[in-house]
């Protein structure tokens, strides 16, 4: 309980970090935020219409020191030579301002799923590296100590070969309310786009060298039985076969029922490996610095529970630090030119992709909408 209320008290009350010297030869990075996300306080200190007064007091909310409104605003910032680095939380537009941020020379940090098909994150990265820019997809929970810690264990051969990966992400109903975007078709909607594409990445990332290879089932249940709906899940439930005979089981709910009618459901946040001679399962994997616990269980012998909250001194971090704290650390330090912690590697970004598009395509449901817009060299 202690540990608990000393991270929740540094996580609000960060200690001062100390200013870059001088002489150092590194240039202060400038951040820009395209859009007032409930998610970028966290992330970088809901998508919303270019509005000049809603940009200006979220910038002084979060102690940006510019805004930027209006109809030109995102290309204004783009344009803006003092930002070196763009955040991009806007939903079903990763794509379109990711594209115009590179051709603008910044480097970019991509919330999740990075775009609604596989081959547009492919261009992506595919303009990032003709230009020498940073593009980093934000699954902030890969950068933590708690689920490296996990894939450890898993690499030591500690408890044998995988055999069996499970994973679980869901959401109490009424998380995301009717009208949501996350329910938009039109706006790259569905579970599998939301929790799911974080069920499929801890999937991928725990069973290391071993790709999926199939969808052997994939059930989406849709949002409502309205036309505008269909094609949106509010559930789904999926099995994959990896190499090397792993086979892997994911449920992701964007809206659980309530117990009764009145209860709400905790959130399921688990993975758990089922290998050769025993099995690890990590609790709370997706915001792990506020909680969670490693379960490990080796066949015929004692399990024990573990948490992982810093790399010890290996690694830079405090207990404290979030996930998105682990995640900033690493973005930053690929831009300058040092090696991270860890990375996602832009390969690991489209597979992720393909894979929730061969969900989509195995419950019946389809890929979300590509974007209208399209890359040209020459654009300004």
């Amino acid at each position: 309980m202690f540990g608990l209320l000393s991270r929740l008290y540094y996580m609000s009350n960060p200690p001062k970090t100390h200013q870059a010297q001088a002489n150092s030869p590194l240039k202060t990075l400038n951040f820009g935020c395209l859009g007032a996300a409930k998610i970028a306080p966290g992330v970088l200190i809901d998508p919303s219409p270019r509005d000049a007064k809603r940009a200006k007091k979220f910038a002084e909310e979060h102690g940006f020191q510019k805004s930027y409104g209006g109809d030109t605003g995102y290309q204004d910032m783009i344009d803006d030579p003092e930002v070196d680095v763009i955040y991009n939380p806007l939903p079903n537009l990763h794509f379109e301002w990711t594209m115009k941020a590179l051709n603008g020379g910044k480097h970019v940090l991509l919330e999740k799923p990075a775009t609604d098909r596989a081959e547009e994150a492919a261009q992506i990265f595919s303009l990032a590296a003709s230009k020498n820019l940073v593009v980093l997809e934000a699954f902030h929970y890969r950068f933590h100590p708690a689920i490296q810690r996990v894939k450890a264990i898993l690499e030591s051969k500690e408890l044998g070969a995988i055999k069996n990966i499970t994973v679980a992400l869901t959401a109490p109903a009424g998380t995301a309310k009717d009208g949501d975007i996350r329910w938009s078709y039109e706006l790259g909607g569905g579970s599998t786009m939301d929790p799911g594409c974080y069920t499929v990445n801890v999937l991928r990332y725990l069973a290391s060298s071993s790709s999926p290879t199939a969808v052997l089932t994939a059930f989406a249940v849709p949002y409502s039985p309205r036309p505008q709906h269909k094609k949106v899940d509010k559930m789904f439930p999926a099995t994959l076969a990896l190499e090397n005979g792993i086979f892997g089981e994911l449920h992701s709910n964007l809206s659980e029922p309530k117990l009764f009618g009145i209860i709400p459901r905790i959130p399921k946040l688990t993975a758990t490996v089922r290998c050769e001679s025993g099995t690890v399962e990590i609790f709370n994997f997706l915001i792990p610095s506020y909680y969670h616990y490693i379960t490990v269980a080796p066949s015929g012998k004692p399990r024990r529970v573990e948490k992982s909250y810093s790399f010890h001194g290996v690694a830079k971090g405090e207990d404290w630090w979030t996930t998105y704290r682990f995640q900033m650390e690493a973005f930053v330090d690929k831009i300058q030119g040092r090696t991270p912690q860890t990375w996602l590697e832009p390969q690991d970004t489209i597979d992720n992709m393909k894979w929730i598009e061969e969900i989509y395509a195995k419950d019946g449901f389809g890929s979300r909408p590509p974007s209208k817009y399209v890359y040209r060299e020459d654009e300004k």
